[in-house]
């Protein structure tokens, strides 16, 4: 018995190599990986007539596990975005495929509810309203529309949840906006642009790099095009307030445009990645961007 005892102690003295810690990590973020790409959302066709199907979909993982897999030291709130809802109508000259976006996982309940709440209300109201103009066209003998909405994950750390959602309009020629929110998964807190500095003097900062990026692209590229007076002088004044942002996994302000906002539809939603340098003075604190 005492060899035995001795044997236990001798087996629970025993450190755990970097290399199995390391094993182990790796295995946690690659069944991380494989549970994001399982299916999530059954899609449905239906007329613009009939019925809204919605299909709301679940976490995968148990309450109690989320929790357990919370508290693992080092591997931080379990925070995911699913496809909750499609709304989708495929007809000869109308289409519609709109993806909504739900947030699971964060500690702030009210915060997650009033987001996902957000989402949820901006594709219901877009599918109306498509729902109304292919009525329209229907009535007056035909047309074309078409819309989709979606989102991408852009950014997703253990501290900063960064979502683009995109919306597409087709009629005739297509067009597309982007909406983002950036989520501080710790404090359980929207960033907002103006949150992140101290005075507004960050407007004149970016906007000032933004023009001179701009010169500098289309010196240097002859499809590179942006909105000019006479050819010559930028139409770009400077960026609003609330501009549209987001911040990337390496704690980086990307400012963003949506189409035609800034340049020619061709060219698409234009970002540019603001220099961390000439924003630190500016900056409240280097927690986010840095």
């Amino acid at each position: 018995m005492k060899k035995m005892n001795k044997l236990k102690k001798d087996y629970e003295a025993i450190e755990i190599p970097a290399e199995l810690e390391d094993v182990v990590k790796s295995s946690i973020r690659q069944a991380k990986e494989v549970r994001k790409k399982r299916p999530i959302v059954k899609q449905w066709t239906i007329g613009v007539a009939s019925a809204v199907v919605i299909f709301i979909g679940s976490i995968n993982m148990s309450p109690a596990m989320a929790q357990s897999m919370v508290n693992i030291p080092g591997l931080g709130v379990i925070v995911e975005v699913l496809t909750v809802q499609k709304l989708t109508v495929d007809e000869k000259t109308y289409q519609a495929n709109l993806d909504t976006p739900e947030i699971t996982g964060l500690e702030n309940e009210e915060l997650q509810t009033s987001l996902n709440d957000k989402y949820m209300e901006e594709n219901k109201a877009l599918f109306e309203q498509f729902e109304a103009e292919v009525a329209e066209m229907k009535k007056a003998g035909d047309g074309h529309l078409g819309i989709d909405t979606g989102y991408e994950v852009l950014t997703d750390t253990g501290q900063l949840l960064s979502i683009a959602r995109y919306e597409v309009n087709t009629v005739g020629s297509s067009s597309t906006t982007m909406k983002y929110d950036t989520i501080d998964k710790q404090q359980n807190i929207v960033i907002t642009l103006p949150s992140l500095f101290k005075d507004n003097k960050y407007i004149d900062v970016i906007s000032s790099y933004i023009a001179d990026e701009m010169k500098r692209q289309m010196s240097i590229d002859e499809k590179v095009n942006y909105f000019q007076y006479d050819g010559s002088e930028l139409e770009f004044e400077a960026v609003k307030p609330n501009q549209n942002f987001y911040i990337t996994t390496n704690n980086k302000l990307v400012i963003s445009f949506d189409d035609y906002e800034v340049a020619p539809g061709y060219m698409g939603v234009v970002t540019f990645e603001i220099p961390s340098d000439i924003l630190e003075n500016l900056l409240v604190s280097d927690t986010y961007i840095n």
